[in-house]
């Protein structure tokens, strides 16, 4: 199967509702590689990288998000495979 990497903003009521670890949980659940974080601006991205249908599923998870969060829009942009990572992490930077 193809391998697909992607870059994620979703916006929204995002932060302070658990985003970030619900993000890492369901990413790891479908074998996925990358990382989440907290942007400034209240949003969060995240890269998100692995099998092609694997990935579109992460897709639309983020669109529903964590139990607590409302997710208003999810902007995404394709990236090269890099497949230099090995787990799906929250960064804190």
């Amino acid at each position: 199967m193809a391998k697909r990497r992607v870059y994620a903003v979703v916006e929204g009521r995002v932060q302070g509702v658990f985003f970030r670890a619900h993000t890492r949980e369901e990413a790891m659940a479908l074998d996925l590689t990358g990382w989440v974080r907290n942007r400034a601006d209240g949003a969060v991205e995240a890269e998100i990288e692995g099998e092609s249908g694997d990935v579109e599923r992460m897709l639309q998870w983020l669109h529903q998000g964590s139990p607590a969060s409302r997710v208003s829009r999810v902007r995404v942009a394709e990236l090269p495979v890099a497949g230099n990572e090995d787990t799906f992490v929250v960064r804190h930077d």
